[in-house]
């Protein structure tokens, strides 16, 4: 039906009878000339339509946003003056010959343009039509591509694309299962898998050496800007490479792709022990662009006449930083009250702060609430810590440290993007040498990423030194986000047994959830590691977009809902009768 796309017509075209067929993007009357524009998965062009062809012209006066046309016509220049440098068919047009309707189009509710402003949900419900957006449909193809780079580059380093179940069984993974009931075994439930996790490790133990899945995974937990309760990982597992081995091919994965699609280097990707980024940017997956960094001032605290500091400073589990904000003393009292709310949200009672406006003078160069209750050497030895200027504001937390990680790693990114403290447009690393364990409220301790990661030492010092222990994880950060997390995994049924052990799994449980993953350790498992991508966050970095909504082509809503479909949705008493299964309404006062 068409002979050409739309979007591929250029000058080397001219003179020219082409066929075209899309959309209507835009119809234009010109004193009794008609213009439509036409659009295609590739672009828009610009179609005329003279009166001395009455039939044609009649039909397209009669075109409106959103008709499927097909046009046949002579492709020539513009006329001088009318070039448009923002298309990439801006120096021609369609002299319309011919047009045929194909199917006329009911009003949209909104337009198809990225200037037009329209609230999600619309958006959502009338998906069918927002992915006729040229910025949507840009940001799809790009998916498209990277995709297709990934398997390039995995396919040329030897792994092999393998599918593993959609439908497997529950397993404790950090996130709630979706269940699927069985009807076959009445009383039984399959879960969605909430990653390959296991098959994968279980190709290892067949022999496959060098597995790559682009998976579909499904985790049903609160949402945020970027995460959906199914989403998709770039996955991929091998045997017989060590922890820098698998980061380096992987780095050099990203790199090309970043080279291939967006003709950036990323360059050398730093290395980070989790220590080190919780101490200097109270986060796991620091944003390197900004250059704050916190500062632990605790000792200089302990004795102060001041217990909003000196509390946390003498507890164990407490901590006071203090994050240096070059230049800060502009902040006006507004604006800090507003640092004040959002810290707030991290559970922060508060934010001190210092205006450092003569260094000199300690006394009277200090301006803050708090000044007072420090004494001058307690001054002094902060200034020099965080090595102040004149100019600069100091903000302080101070709180059990976990609170204060959270809140000033959380205030350095919004620092940083309020007052445009970038250095830099990319700023990959790998975070490394994570906690094996973390300990939890009730005393207990739980898996910082999962119960199959290798730790880097023995099973003895293993359960001697659990909270101490470091583990063979690694996870890829860029600009703030985490790209995708691995690990070396467990390929001794001795050591999984002892990390099921010290996360209080018996062995009726191990044997229970587990038991098929323990059976084939004990057959030759090969040393083996990999890594998981988020192909939805990677390709919204790429793509410079709020949410992960935008990269994904029917997403969900915040609340786990399909505003398109109306998902989830009833069904019928036969269905749940042949599931043997009641739904229990919930109470209502």
């Amino acid at each position: 039906m068409r002979s050409h796309y739309c979007g591929e017509l250029t000058a080397k075209n001219i003179s020219e009878v082409v066929t075209l067929c899309g959309w209507v993007h835009r119809r234009r009357d010109h004193g009794g000339v008609i213009f439509l524009d036409l659009r295609d998965r590739e672009g828009v062009t610009q179609v005329v339509f003279d009166p001395d062809r009455a039939e044609s012209f009649a039909l397209a006066d009669s075109c409106r946003s959103e008709f499927v046309v097909q046009v046949k016509g002579l492709v020539r220049a513009r006329p001088e003056g009318t070039v448009n440098p923002n298309m990439n068919t801006g120096e021609i047009e369609i002299l319309g010959h011919e047009i045929e309707i194909l199917n006329r189009a009911a009003t949209p509710p909104f337009q198809l343009d990225e200037h037009q402003a329209v609230g999600e949900d619309i958006r959502l419900k009338n998906r069918f039509l927002d992915l006729r957006r040229p910025e949507i449909q840009q940001k799809l193809r790009l998916r498209s591509k990277v995709t297709s780079i990934l398997r390039s580059y995995l396919d040329d380093n030897g792994f092999l694309d393998i599918e593993t179940p959609i439908l497997t069984r529950a397993t404790p993974e950090g996130a709630r299962d979706y269940l699927v009931p069985s009807r076959t075994h009445q009383g039984s439930f399959f879960a969605l898998p909430q990653s390959p996790q296991l098959f994968k490790q279980l190709l290892m133990v067949s022999g496959f050496d060098r597995y790559y899945q682009i998976a579909k995974c499904f985790r049903d937990e609160d949402l945020r800007a970027d995460r959906q309760p199914e989403f998709t990982q770039i996955d991929l597992e091998t045997s017989f490479l060590g922890q820098e081995e698998i980061m380096s091919l992987t780095e050099g994965m990203i790199s090309n792709l970043f080279k291939e699609v967006k003709d950036v280097d990323l360059g050398a990707f730093p290395r980070m022990p989790f220590s080190e980024a919780m101490e200097k940017y109270g986060s796991d997956k620091p944003d390197l662009r900004i250059p704050l960094t916190i500062e632990t001032v605790s000792d200089l605290m302990t004795e102060v006449d001041f217990k909003v500091f000196s509390g946390p400073a003498k507890d164990a589990n407490g901590r006071v930083a203090a994050l240096k904000v070059p230049g800060g003393n502009s902040l006006t009292r507004k604006q800090i009250d507003e640092y004040t709310k959002f810290v707030g949200i991290y559970g922060a009672k508060g934010l001190a702060y210092i205006k450092v406006n003569n260094k000199a003078d300690l006394e009277e160069g200090l301006q803050s609430p708090i000044v007072k209750f420090l004494p001058v050497e307690v001054r002094q030895a902060l200034l020099d810590r965080v090595e102040a200027q004149d100019g600069d504001l100091i903000f302080f937390g101070a709180d059990q440290t976990n609170v204060v990680n959270e809140a000033l790693g959380a205030l350095r990114c919004k620092l940083g993007a309020d007052l445009d403290l970038y250095t830099c447009e990319w700023a990959p690393l790998w975070v490394v040498d994570f906690p094996m364990f973390e300990q939890t409220s009730d005393g207990g301790i739980t898996a910082i990423h999962h119960p199959f990661t290798a730790p880097s030492c023995s099973p003895e010092d293993l359960k001697a030194n659990p909270l101490t222990a470091l583990s063979q994880a690694y996870d890829m950060v860029l600009n703030g986000t985490e790209l995708g997390g691995g690990s070396i995994r467990i390929h001794q049924s001795e050591m999984q047994e002892t990390v099921f052990g010290l996360l209080n799994i018996s062995a009726e449980e191990q044997e229970e959830k587990f038991g098929f993953l323990l059976d084939a350790l004990k057959f030759g498992a090969p040393p083996h590691g990999g890594l998981a991508f988020g192909l939805d966050r990677l390709v919204m970095l790429m793509t410079g977009s709020a949410s992960i909504r935008d990269v994904i082509a029917f997403p969900k809503t915040q609340s786990a809902t399909c505003l398109l479909t109306q998902a989830p949705g009833e069904v019928s008493e036969k269905q749940l009768k042949e599931l043997s299964i009641r739904v229990r309404k919930p109470v209502t006062e």
